[in-house]
């Protein structure tokens, strides 16, 4: 229809169609523009509207934010609570505060590119005044993804994030540091130590100086994680065939100590293989919670290898035989790290970098270092992993030149 101007030339402008809004539901119906300067124009924009509504391009009128529909996403997002535990701070801190308030059909590419390389760039106080790490960036990438994929096509046409520019894994790999590892001998070393006991007044099988040896050692052996270690059963400890079933995990969820089902990596029957020795070290831990039975008053049993023990018991209701606090066993290596001058931020998942590391070394078959570690390939182990290769590649070079017939000069 013609649209009259006051003193300046009159318009044309154009409506939609009545139809339905995907978002609402309801019948709905709008200006798709009033300033066009001629009536050719106007049917032209009708026509192109009416196109991109039959290919399902036009995003619904809504006017919701992103930061409402991340809040209503993650609300519905059925996963691990612990995946919405770590969604959840990103979302509160990273993405709402910048670009929460801009309308969910609004949202770009070029939205998104501007909030990455503002993180990348701009000190964070939740990262003690730095910017945040290109992984930590491509993690806010995979979650704002993920719930703008979620709104397609029922509020938005397309998923802006496809389009996106989030830092790269080269990126990542060249902030990545290296992890820190011991060998063979300084494990021995530290095995030898923290089975010493004390010698002070009241040392025994329950003091505090050999308390966490069992555990020590058995993430030293196997390269479990800490919340697979913290969650081993008893019943799933095959003595005969040397093997334990890894069913269970131990983890925090938004302050809580919590034990749930295996689910890392797909895992659905995890099993590792183990050497009699470490099955001892698991009888004197049976051992050991058998004097703490007797010794305290309750007892909830949850068939834990590492269960709480009687050691300084709480009073928050919290009683012993149950799930430890991942942050206390954590806090509890660090001391013992300190003690006994390992490395500086040498982490207890450092262990399992530690294992695999030295298997490779020591020539292993990476096909079952890569089964025992439970990764997806043995590729990627050898990725991950297979940096440091001394005496395979000393040997290596040895047999080519030998091969070659290479002297050095007489």
């Amino acid at each position: 229809m013609e649209i009259f101007r006051k003193g300046r030339p009159n318009t044309w402008g154009v409506r939609t169609p009545r139809h339905i809004n995907t978002a609402t539901g309801e019948e709905d119906r709008y200006w798709i523009g009033r300033e066009y300067k001629t009536k050719t124009a106007a049917v032209r924009a009708l026509r192109q509207w009416m196109s991109d509504y039959e290919a399902g391009k036009v995003a619904p009128r809504i006017d919701m934010t992103l930061g409402e529909w991340l809040d209503e996403w993650l609300a519905h997002h059925r996963v691990e609570s612990t995946t919405i535990a770590g969604y959840e701070p990103k979302i509160r801190l990273h993405i709402k505060p910048h670009i929460g308030d801009v309308k969910l059909t609004e949202v770009t590419d070029d939205t998104l590119n501007g909030l990455y390389r503002m993180l990348e760039t701009t000190p964070c106080p939740t990262n003690k005044g730095k910017p945040l790490g290109a992984k930590s960036v491509r993690h806010v990438h995979t979650i704002l993804s993920g719930a703008l994929s979620a709104a397609v096509p029922k509020l938005i046409p397309a998923n802006p994030a496809a389009a996106a520019k989030p830092p790269t894994t080269r990126q990542i790999k060249a902030q990545q540091c290296r992890y820190n590892t011991l060998d063979d001998a300084s494990t021995a070393a530290f095995l030898k130590h923290i089975w010493a006991p004390c010698g002070r007044r009241g040392c025994g099988p329950l003091h505090f100086c050999t308390r966490d040896a069992p555990l020590w050692t058995t993430y030293t052996a196997t390269g479990v994680r800490r919340s697979e270690a913290l969650g081993m059963k008893w019943h799933l400890i095959h003595w005969e065939d040397c093997a334990i079933e890894l069913e269970w995990v131990v983890v925090e969820v938004k302050g809580k100590t919590v034990l749930r089902r295996l689910t890392k990596d797909g895992d659905d029957r995890a099993v590792i293989y183990v050497d009699q020795a470490l099955l001892r070290v698991l009888r004197v831990q049976r051992e050991r919670q058998q004097m703490w039975r007797e010794r305290v008053n309750v007892w909830a049993d949850h068939d834990l290898v590492f269960a709480r023990d009687g050691y300084m018991p709480r009073r928050d209701g919290i009683t012993p035989g149950g799930p430890q606090d991942p942050g206390q066993v954590s806090a509890r290596w660090r001391t013992v790290r300190e003690r006994l001058a390992l490395p500086d931020r040498f982490r207890l998942h450092d262990w399992r970098h530690s294992k695999i590391t030295n298997d490779l070394d020591a020539g292993e078959n990476p096909v079952e270092v890569s089964a025992n570690a439970r990764h997806h390939s043995p590729g990627y182990t050898m990725g991950q992993y297979g940096h440091r290769r001394v005496e395979g590649a000393r040997r290596l070079a040895a047999g080519t030149a030998r091969r070659i017939g290479l002297k050095g000069p007489e």
